[in-house]
């Protein structure tokens, strides 16, 4: 800014020796200078159009949030069912009077036969084991075996002989069983009949 022209003094001139033409240039160049014009902070009003750079603030509100993506659930895995085991096969019986009958006549052909002499006792059930399913896969229907009386008529096959064909493991194979005719061996030898192959 222009400062004012300087003050007299006593001696009737003015300080730092100005004269009349000074003061008056000085006037001349005090009168031309303007102050400047005092600035006006920017308003905002409510509704008008937002600055071109929002604040981060701002445009994160406004922005629509995202909807969550919905997967799609796989369906449960349906229950297997259960495999229906075949139905137990029932234990072979004694044979009927009229079927020993016939195979003591040989009217219905005994057509192999096993002798369990010599054998013991767990060789002579896996014997026969062998040899009965053997003739079951041959398509045989009855067959002989001999087990011998053994000593006073308590051999040790014979009276186990039964027990292993109403095993489990013979119940597929064996149908039936019954003593045999004297001529065939009487108590020492037993008819047996089988099942076929795959019948229950």
């Amino acid at each position: 800014m222009a400062k004012g022209p300087p003050k007299k003094t006593s001696g009737g001139k003015a300080s730092g020796d100005l004269t009349s033409e000074d003061r008056r240039i000085w006037a001349r160049v005090s009168g031309s200078v303007t102050p400047p014009a005092a600035r006006k902070a920017a308003r905002v009003t409510p509704g008008g159009p937002l600055p071109a750079n929002p604040p981060a603030s701002l445009s994160t509100a406004t922005t629509p949030a995202k909807k969550p993506v919905l997967t799609k659930t796989q369906p449960m895995p349906a229950p297997a069912r259960p495999v229906a085991s075949p139905a137990p096969r029932g234990a072979p019986e004694e044979l009927e009077p009229r079927r020993q009958r016939r195979l003591s006549r040989e009217r219905d052909p005994i057509e192999d036969r096993i002798d369990l002499h010599g054998f013991g006792r767990f060789e002579a059930e896996d014997q026969l084991r062998a040899f009965l399913m053997g003739c079951q896969a041959r398509g045989l229907k009855s067959v002989l075996v001999i087990t011998g009386q053994g000593r006073r008529g308590g051999g040790i096959i014979r009276a186990s002989v039964h027990e292993w064909l109403q095993s489990p493991g013979l119940r597929p194979v064996v149908s039936g069983f019954a003593s045999a005719h004297r001529r065939h061996g009487g108590d020492g030898a037993i008819y047996v009949t089988l099942r076929k192959s795959g019948n229950s």
